[in-house]
């Protein structure tokens, strides 16, 4: 349960990190996510913010992509505005070091967990395993 704060969870007079805040144990929220990385990975794909947001708002996205530029000392992603061929987004050297960062994290943490998802998984009810395939 988060304290009044939202910044973390007292027990037993110490401090711990909210898994919900911080599930990774970075210590603080960390400054991406799932979601983000994998926008990240479709501008990659696609060249460009619109295509990339998956039924989002165009604004929505470019929100997402403005914040991800602004939390990291280097911009992650290069857009390019209108002209004959239309504008146009790329990832910069930074973001895609930050995406494979994140990928190899995510298959560690994957990894390292992966007889914990096993029992948890083991534990679905029938219904809940055919409603998740």
């Amino acid at each position: 349960m988060r304290n009044s704060a939202g910044s973390g969870a007292n027990l037993g007079g110490r401090r711990h990190a909210d898994p919900v805040d911080d599930p990774a144990g970075f210590g603080r929220r960390p400054p991406t996510g799932a979601g983000k990385i994998a926008l990240l990975e479709s501008i990659d794909l696609t060249g460009s913010i619109s295509a990339a947001g998956h039924g989002m708002s165009y604004r929505r996205a470019w929100l997402l992509v403005d914040e991800l530029n602004q939390l990291f000392a280097a911009p992650l992603v290069e857009a390019h505005h209108g002209g004959a061929k239309g504008g146009g987004a790329r990832l910069t050297e930074e973001g895609r070091r930050i995406v494979a960062l994140y990928r190899d994290a995510e298959a560690k943490m994957h990894a390292a967990a992966a007889g914990e998802i096993g029992a948890i998984e083991g534990k679905l009810a029938p219904a809940a395993e055919t409603a998740s395939a």
